[in-house]
């Protein structure tokens, strides 16, 4: 297995692997990766298994404190030198799930903020996954005044 970081000929695996682990209220358009894979590519960690995308973490990096819904639409709202790595999407194609791929590319992305300077990671979560964030070291901030897709949705933050 390969950790990488993406490139924008990775645009249509990511657009499949976001359409297989979200529902489509949910899920990033292909326009909004096309810009995001435009403006910080190196901000999508991806694992490979023999030329296969297996999962993803991605998100902007900004010195705002907690994620906001336009940051999902709007990439120039990414600022390279800001304070917070945030993260959009951690998903793992289904077929893939349980062999632990998320948790390594969690721990890539954690390692490689600390490395950056950043203050730590911010992110929002439904219920059921708070225990695998808090693995992690996140802490709940409570419900999350994010709209995004309709759910309900956990603040959760990790402080270096």
């Amino acid at each position: 297995m390969t950790i990488r970081f993406a490139t924008p000929a990775d645009l249509d695996a990511l657009v499949e692997l976001e359409d297989q682990c979200f529902p489509p209220q949910e899920t990033a358009t292909r326009e909004a990766f096309a810009q995001r894979l435009a403006v910080f590519p190196h901000h999508f960690w991806l694992l490979e298994e023999n030329g296969w995308l297996l999962a993803c973490v991605n998100g902007c990096v900004t010195d705002q404190p907690l994620l906001q819904d336009e940051m999902f639409e709007n990439a120039a709202l990414h600022d390279e030198q800001g304070a917070w790595q945030m993260l959009f999407g951690v998903e793992t194609r289904p077929d893939a799930q349980g062999r632990g791929l998320a948790s390594q590319l969690m721990q890539r992305m954690i390692q490689d903020a600390k490395a950056q300077g950043r203050k730590g990671v911010v992110l929002t979560c439904k219920r059921e996954l708070l225990p695998f964030y808090q693995r992690f070291g996140f802490v709940n901030e409570g419900q999350s005044a994010s709209q995004h897709g309709g759910a309900v949705w956990y603040d959760m933050r990790l402080t270096f």
